[in-house]
């Protein structure tokens, strides 16, 4: 199955002004296979397809976590559901547990961290991803770090220390952990910000569906800050 990029792609990297659009256009394209996703999935062992992304196997279904909430997926529906209270997942987060379920190959993480730009295909979209991520993370965050470590922390971040001045690790699925990096400025430099992968995280989604995560991080971060500032 050829990965979202291939279906949502331009003849040219996005700018930081399409940055919003190329987002969208990567979510439709998710979405769109949900079906063909499914269909696929049917035909595959589910204690093999739980062993690749770290999950439990319970009978028929299978149980991991997202964004620190279990979620649940019985076979052969493959209809996910929030573990506790078992309302049906957003079409959104459908279409990435799915597309995680029949991407993942069980690479375990390495360890180590790589930024989106060396991510397969990532160049190509490095533009557009740093504006809506890192640009928007230093422009919020980078003269009040502490406000930074608030929201992380009310989020289920960790602390890193060496990858960044202020870096915080979250673990989005039991296989892919992503993180958001500052650099604070001062009057001679401006403040940078990053989001960044661990260094497999290309053997459990297309960087398509990475970018999505990095994205969701984002907002987190920001409506977090935004919820304890009013």
């Amino acid at each position: 199955m050829p990965g979202l990029t291939d279906r949502a792609a331009n003849t040219e990297a996005p700018s930081a002004g399409r940055a919003a659009e190329a987002q969208r256009a990567w979510e439709s394209a998710m979405l769109a296979q949900v079906d063909r996703l499914r269909a696929d999935l049917r035909g595959r062992d589910p204690g093999e397809a739980a062993r690749r992304i770290g999950a439990r196997l319970i009978g028929t279904v299978v149980r991991w976590p997202y964004w620190g909430r279990a979620v649940q997926i019985d076979w052969p529906t493959l209809e996910p559901t929030w573990a506790e209270g078992g309302e049906p997942c957003s079409p959104f987060d459908t279409a990435m547990l799915l597309y995680h379920l029949r991407s993942s190959d069980g690479t375990p993480p390495a360890g180590t961290w790589i930024g989106f730009r060396e991510l397969p295909g990532g160049s190509f979209y490095h533009q557009a991803f740093t504006s809506y991520t890192g640009r928007r993370l230093a422009e919020r965050f980078g003269e009040t770090p502490d406000k930074l470590h608030a929201a992380a922390r009310r989020l289920g971040g960790e602390p890193l220390v060496g990858l960044a001045p202020h870096a915080w690790c979250f673990v989005t699925l039991p296989r892919i952990p992503i993180a958001a990096c500052l650099w604070p400025g001062d009057e001679e430099v401006v403040s940078q910000a990053a989001v960044v992968f661990d260094a497999h995280a290309g053997h459990h989604l297309p960087t398509d569906g990475l970018a999505l995560l990095g994205a969701g991080l984002t907002g987190r971060l920001l409506k977090e800050a935004t919820a304890q500032a009013v």
